[in-house]
């Protein structure tokens, strides 16, 4: 049958979101490399990604036929949630959260999560926000989604099919942490694994799934599509996150350029001006273009032939750092 041969993994979203945050941070980094924040921020973006490729590699490698969409965004009302993967199987659609935590981790049976590590020699023992809870309100986003696009007694009808099609499952993708979960609340106990166990995971519901039930290629490919037709792709702005920080970097380039400029002036024996004017120079600072070619937008082009090349080594820190900063 055309079903039993459909075993791949299909990635129908991929995300580069997180990759974007670390190259930026790492930019950051190299400029501030002593401030806490940003070597914090860093690292917990760096082990986020980590984690969610280790998850990622356990999907495509599973083997059981699925479409994978990488960090989707739902919106209804005020309501919004971010969705580290959706998991379309024969069996169910996987809203999961993705945790990349280290040490070991507990679930009391209120359902509370502590976590037990080691630091600088000490263990350090701290409660976190449950990851189950999160996973279950992004599914509870796309119940009132659901629910808004069909009438009240189909909804009313069919409310059970819907927690049995939609599940919530927790993945921690850390190899080397440990999971005590077993006086977690049943409903948790059941929702919370590790990525080395989700391709076993997912076969166990296939196989316990009615068998009539089970989608097709065709129609787990229209759940894919209806799911991204959902999606509000949101590309967070770092530079904004970030501006104090940039602000902060604008400033130690203008003092950077004004030096240059009165250097260059006097070894030249030209007036200031003819090197780059204040208008020019805020324009460049607008714009704080990265190469010859996008520095033509802000200088006369004989300007750019004389003195471009050093100033975009300036824009670019690769001239005149400032030792004291």
């Amino acid at each position: 049958m055309f079903f039993d041969k459909f075993n791949e993994t299909i990635i129908a979203k991929s995300s580069n979101e997180l990759e974007r945050k670390v190259e930026f941070l790492k930019e950051l980094k190299n400029k501030y490399p002593d401030d806490e924040r940003i070597n914090r921020d860093l690292k917990i973006a760096e082990f986020g990604l980590k984690g969610e490729k280790e998850i990622e590699f356990e999907l495509k490698n599973a083997n059981i036929g699925m479409y994978v969409l990488h960090d989707i965004n739902l919106k209804y009302e005020d309501l919004t949630a971010q969705i580290d993967f959706v998991v379309i199987t024969r069996a169910a659609i996987y809203f999961i959260e993705c945790k990349n935590l280290f040490g070991s981790i507990t679930v009391d049976s209120y359902g509370n999560f502590t976590r037990e590590y080691k630091y600088e020699e000490k263990r350090v023992k701290e409660g976190f926000y449950s990851p189950y809870t999160q996973a279950k309100r992004h599914k509870e986003i796309m119940r009132k989604i659901w629910y808004a696009s069909h009438n009240k007694v189909l909804t009313t009808i069919l409310s059970k099919s819907f927690d049995e099609w939609y599940r919530e499952l927790v993945v921690i993708s850390n190899p080397k942490s440990v999971l005590n979960i077993s006086k977690a609340p049943k409903e948790i106990r059941n929702k919370i694994i590790k990525s080395d166990s989700l391709e076993r995971y997912l076969k166990e519901d296939i196989n316990k799934a009615n068998k009539a039930y089970l989608s097709n290629k065709k129609e787990m490919y229209d759940s894919a599509v209806n799911m991204l037709s959902m999606h509000k792709e949101i590309k967070r702005d770092y530079e904004k996150e970030y501006q104090e920080y940039l602000k902060r970097d604008k400033e130690q380039v203008k003092r950077n350029l004004l030096e240059f400029r009165r250097n260059r002036a006097k070894e030249k024996n030209i007036p200031e001006n003819y090197v780059f004017s204040d208008a020019e120079l805020e324009k460049i600072l607008e714009q704080m273009p990265k190469t010859i070619e996008e520095l033509e937008n802000s200088l006369f082009k004989i300007k750019v032939i004389c003195h471009g090349k050093e100033i975009i080594d300036i824009i670019n820190n690769k001239a005149f750092m400032d030792t004291n900063r």
